[in-house]
């Protein structure tokens, strides 16, 4: 990994954000920490001595401003939410816009305002936090798209950058014990019972390891794609729901 430069964090107030600000601190970097919450960036400030940044990934000026007034060798965009995760039939309209604005628009412009500094420096990494439900069927199909989109994003983005030294890479983790779901669902009983899963789920600390390493591969390798879950969650296979007839 780069011994000096500046390192720009989204969703850095929480879970795998957290985690990653306070991994890479102590390592010769300047570590910008972005959210929207100012007291816990000012709580992990004074614990880690990064440099907090209040910034909602949805307004395009602040956006904007980030690119023009700093020079970013490594950006992490974790910010990202999940909302209508029940049902995309009883969804807000609202929350389809704000999952698709946080998810995918701020995440593609924040990437565009950082990477002419990058070409121009001949150096630079993007890491993008997507999800497993990028690469697998699953039953929240607002999540699943923008996170699809993710990474088509990466793959393509790689094609765009071949000649430059940027390096890109797409982070898919499973289950990961968060605050996703204390956002993500309004309704008490529906979010304790996608809470509750009765395994051991991934910690944001095993997700910074694992953006630690790509960050840490020798400068001509590129880790194009890095997915991991918990032990006990598994993908594929069949799945079957009747449907109830009786009335036809």
């Amino acid at each position: 990994m780069l011994e000096t430069g500046t390192v720009l964090v989204t969703g850095a107030s929480s879970g795998i954000g957290d985690a990653v600000v306070r991994s890479l601190s102590g390592r010769g970097l300047t570590v910008i920490a972005a959210a929207r919450r100012a007291d816990r960036l000012a709580r992990l400030a004074d614990e880690t001595g990064c440099t907090p940044l209040t910034l909602d990934v949805r307004n395009r000026d602040q956006i904007a401003e980030i690119g023009r007034t700093h020079d970013i060798d490594v950006l992490i965009n974790n910010a990202g939410l999940g909302r209508a995760m029940g049902s995309l039939v009883d969804a807000d309209p609202d929350d389809v816009e704000r999952t698709i604005d946080t998810n995918v628009t701020a995440l593609i412009l924040l990437t565009q305002a950082v990477l002419p500094g990058m070409i121009d420096r001949q150096r630079g990494h993007i890491v993008n936090i997507s999800s497993t439900l990028a690469l697998y069927p699953g039953p929240a199909a607002l999540y699943g798209a923008s996170k699809g989109a993710v990474h088509k994003f990466c793959r393509d983005l790689r094609m765009e950058l071949a000649g430059s030294a940027i390096r890109v890479t797409e982070i898919n983790p499973g289950r990961v014990a968060t605050e996703f779901y204390d956002v993500a669902i309004d309704d008490p009983d529906l979010r304790q019972d996608l809470k509750t899963t009765g395994i051991t789920e991934l910690t944001p600390e095993d997700v910074a390891a694992s953006i630690l390493h790509c960050l840490d591969a020798p400068p001509h390798v590129n880790i194009h794609q890095l997915e991991l879950a918990p032990v006990e969650q598994v993908y594929g296979g069949a799945r079957f729901t009747p449907i109830d007839r009786s009335d036809s």
